[in-house]
């Protein structure tokens, strides 16, 4: 699978049930939420734009980032609204060849940090995406893999300077309809 493949696989709206774990007296995150994720196209305003703030330019830019993805998240609770757009983060993916199979991904903003990051991904033989984020206090690797077409898990885990800070366990159903997550 290339990483392209996966963000089409992976667009839609998906419900989400959290476990996580902290290694410290942190309040418990773990619940339900949604996610949204859409495929952007390399010649799309948003892949032009990160690809320019992580320094590649221009016409160069569709030339090496092959897409992308908006990826929107909200609580559960919040039902049928729209997303909130200050929770979200924009992924380009740049192959380190044709095969597609391993490469960088920029970010708009990290997860763990709120800062641009590139985070390094690769495939598997087994299909599980592996993906590793360096930022400037804290390392994250997150790994997903697709169990059907409509259900797959993401494990993840942070660590601090000091060790392993928390660990996140999700079990992810694509939203189908209201009757579906019933």
């Amino acid at each position: 699978m290339t990483m392209m493949e996966f963000f089409r696989k992976s667009e839609g709206i998906w419900f989400i049930h959290r476990t996580v774990h902290h290694f410290d007296a942190v309040k418990d995150e773990s619940g339900e939420s949604k996610i949204h994720v859409k495929v952007l196209t390399a010649e799309d305003h948003r892949v032009k734009n990160i690809c320019e703030s992580q320094g590649i330019n221009g016409q160069f830019s569709e030339a090496i980032a092959s897409g992308g993805a908006s990826f929107m998240w909200q609580a559960h609770e919040e039902g049928g609204q729209e997303p909130n757009p200050d929770h979200a983060a924009i992924l380009v993916d740049i192959p380190d060849d044709e095969t597609g199979r391993s490469g960088k991904l920029l970010r708009n903003q990290g997860y763990v940090e709120k800062i641009p990051v590139i985070s390094r991904y690769w495939f598997g033989q087994d299909g599980i995406l592996t993906i590793d984020t360096e930022y400037d206090n804290n390392q994250g690797q997150e790994r997903c893999w697709f169990i059907t077409d409509d259900f797959r898990v993401r494990v993840s885990t942070i660590r601090m300077m000091n060790g392993v800070y928390l660990m996140t366990y999700c079990s992810e159903r694509r939203y189908l309809s209201d009757a579906s997550l019933r």
